[in-house]
């Protein structure tokens, strides 16, 4: 253990990345998202934009103005994901590792570390598109990220927090699968309301 070794993450390192580092089930929820919203979300409010428009004075009409702008809400969207998706670099957690790839905190990697009282905690470093704190899944590009980044068991490093700096040691780093929450159907999206209406009034049977 190099217990007198402490780690400062670069001053100069940028904010944001310049790749979109991301584990396979990070980039399959972008792509299950985009799907829906492709698929399913836009046709059915560009269904109920046609019917709002059929109603008279668009002007007036608070159907007709929301799914407009609902439509541009979600076109924002899939131009968003659609270039996180080409940009996309994957990286697999579970790809065999060797020598210091497999000692050292990279991207992928579980982390477990304790601060000055002793406390401990597990964290794993994913994307940015994928960050779940109650999962304990944290930004490479966080300042927690970027304190544990390329270190090891034994390393001491410094978290930059808003309150000051916090030093921690880092106990143990192992690659495991990173168990993403893969996407849902928002609840109210015009997609499952006319799902759930389908299935209130099925179709009479001959």
């Amino acid at each position: 253990m190099r217990k007198g070794f402490t780690r400062r993450p670069p001053a100069d390192e940028p904010a944001t990345p310049g790749k979109n580092y991301i584990t396979p089930g990070g980039l399959q929820r972008l792509k299950e998202e985009h799907r829906f919203l492709v698929t399913r979300e836009r046709p059915a409010v560009t269904e109920v934009v046609a019917w709002a428009a059929s109603n008279g004075d668009r002007s007036e009409n608070a159907d007709y103005q929301y799914g407009k702008r609902r439509l541009r809400q979600i076109d924002g969207r899939i131009r968003f994901l659609s270039k996180r998706i080409e940009s996309a670099e994957v990286v697999d957690p579970e790809t065999p590792r060797v020598g210091q790839s497999a000692a050292r905190a990279f991207f992928g990697a579980t982390v477990r570390y304790a601060n000055a009282a002793g406390a401990e905690r597990v964290v794993s470093i994913v994307g940015t598109d994928e960050v779940d704190l109650n999962r304990n899944h944290i930004s490479w590009v966080s300042p927690l990220g970027r304190a544990l980044m390329k270190s090891a068991p034994g390393d001491r490093v410094v978290l930059q927090a808003p309150g000051g700096t916090v030093d921690l040691t880092v106990l143990e780093v192992f690659y495991q699968r990173i168990s993403v929450e893969p996407f849902r159907e928002p609840p109210g999206s015009e997609a499952s309301v006319k799902g759930l209406a389908g299935r209130a009034n099925p179709p009479d049977e001959d």
